[in-house]
């Protein structure tokens, strides 16, 4: 299935004249059910991005390894997104949608067999690593068919039940795997999503129709080289400072060479893709930045990431820590909050078609701000329903803030954009993620060495908490944005 929009020999895309991208009014069967398997299949491999984290005290038993070592399942995953990610830009314009997904669900399930089975530690972080490539492929592939198949006033809902597979699969990883452990070994937590990814890969193979059209584009090696130290070292550095390896509170001289080699890696990589926009080949196209509300929506995207991570990592830091709680009892605490922002999702999502992006996202981010320092104020003695409540708050303030934040954000961008927004957005929330992680668990730690773990809870939370007003402020600045017109099309 091809849409009306097709590039022509410059690569731009020539539509016909009007307010968007040649999308129609309804959506067909066959548009629902292509959105659909994408949906579940996205739903699972971030589910599984989370599943592990609860897990790592059994595995260093099991596997007989010490904590930095295992903590690689979790790094090794994170950095392997990091990496892929902005190529998919690249892979969604190369490739038709059905191959795209093959590939991102046979990595992904090939990547669970081989953990289910896996002998030792090697062969479980090699599994967890192309279980990643797949996961990496499988959000922009999601948000960029929703673009091309969904009729600019729907955007917004279908949107919403993106914000599903985002927000409620995560926040149910530590959950499922605390129950899973509890009855059964760790290989389990693969065993029973294999069946499942091995169900949406044979029904995307019977379903799945083509999106669009695959152009022909060179890929520059240099770009994707850049990529392992731009974003790799940018994530690995940020992870091993929020870390607290080896006992040492601040950040060691790996993590500081990571981050600077990130950083320097990260200039040249931009550098590369403003060279190669000229030629129209650049590997994650940097003009989508050119569209004001693409970039207001991005840094709005980052101050929630940061903000969310940070929660989820320190809540049930304090909740274990702090309250004594097990890991089944504190996944159970969360899901709540979980299951709020991903059922609020669709409902956000048809409200920001009716009202736009700027009432939904000021009252999320005040919510943000209000709930982050009310979590500032837990001691040891806070009632446990008052803690699922405020967390049940902060999903609720996020789910205000991503569904409008994605769509007002790729709204503008004209058809040839849309894969390279998708990717661009992807990277930038696994960045954030890993940044917010690595400040909150840093102030965390240094301060708690010294006055103990209430007050480092209590500092990293009124950091989120300041971080969390910038929210506020480009909250402000949203706007219902309109479909790229024909004029737009070059929009740079």
């Amino acid at each position: 299935m091809s849409t009306e929009v097709s590039p022509n020999a410059s690569g731009q895309s020539v539509q016909a004249e009007g307010t968007q991208p040649a999308a129609p009014e309804k959506m067909s069967r066959e548009s629902v059910t292509i959105i659909s398997t994408l949906l579940v299949a996205t739903f699972v491999v971030i589910l599984n991005e989370t599943i592990m984290n609860v897990a790592l005290q059994r595995l260093m038993v099991d596997l007989q390894v010490d904590a930095p070592t295992v903590q690689w399942l979790s790094t090794g995953f994170m950095l392997t997104m990091a990496v892929v990610i902005p190529t998919t830009g690249f892979i969604l314009q190369s490739l038709s949608t059905r191959k795209v997904f093959m590939l991102a669900m046979g990595l992904f399930a090939g990547g669970t067999a081989l953990a289910a089975v896996a002998p030792g530690f090697e062969i479980l972080l090699l599994a967890r690593i192309i279980q990643a490539g797949g996961t990496a492929i499988m959000l922009p592939l999601l948000m960029t068919t929703i673009l091309t198949l969904v009729p600019m006033a729907k955007r917004g809902a279908v949107m919403g039940n993106v914000s599903i597979a985002i927000s409620v699969a995560p926040a149910m990883g530590p959950t499922v795997s605390g129950l899973i452990l509890e009855h059964f070994t760790w290989r389990f937590m693969f065993v029973f999503v294999l069946p499942v990814a091995l169900a949406a890969l044979a029904i995307g193979a019977k379903y799945l129709t083509n999106v669009g059209e695959a152009e022909k584009t060179k890929l520059d090696f240099l770009s994707v080289l850049l990529t392992v130290p731009a974003f790799g070292g940018l994530v690995y550095g940020l992870s091993q400072i929020g870390g607290g390896h080896g006992g040492q509170a601040g950040p060691g001289a790996g993590a500081i060479t990571a981050l600077v080699i990130g950083v320097a890696s990260l200039a040249v990589f931009v550098l590369r893709q403003l060279r190669l926009q000229k030629a129209e080949a650049p590997l994650l196209d940097l003009r989508a930045f050119n569209f004001r509300m693409f970039t207001v929506s991005v840094l709005l995207m980052v101050v929630a990431m940061m903000a969310l991570f940070g929660g989820v990592i320190l809540l049930p830091l304090y909740l274990q820590e702090v309250r004594g709680l097990g890991s089944l009892e504190t996944g159970l605490a969360l899901l709540p909050g979980g299951l709020a922002m991903g059922l609020l999702g669709p409902v956000i999502g048809r409200l920001f078609d009716k009202v736009g992006p700027l009432p939904l996202t000021v009252t999320g981010s005040i919510l943000m701000v209000v709930t982050l320092w009310q979590f500032s104020m837990l001691d040891a003695g806070t009632a446990v329903w008052w803690i699922v409540t405020l967390h049940v708050g902060l999903s609720f303030g996020l789910a205000l803030l991503f569904t409008p934040a994605f769509t007002t954000g790729l709204n503008p961008l004209p058809p040839h954009l849309y894969s390279h927004g998708s990717a661009i957005m992807s990277t930038t929330q696994q960045v954030a993620g890993a940044a917010g992680t690595a400040l909150l668990v840093s102030i965390f730690a240094v301060v708690s060495a010294t006055s103990g773990l209430v007050a480092g809870m209590s500092a990293a939370f009124l950091t989120a908490t300041v971080i969390a007003f910038a929210a506020v402020v480009l909250s402000a600045m949203m706007r219902k944005t309109e479909g790229a017109t024909a004029g737009h099309g070059a929009g740079h």
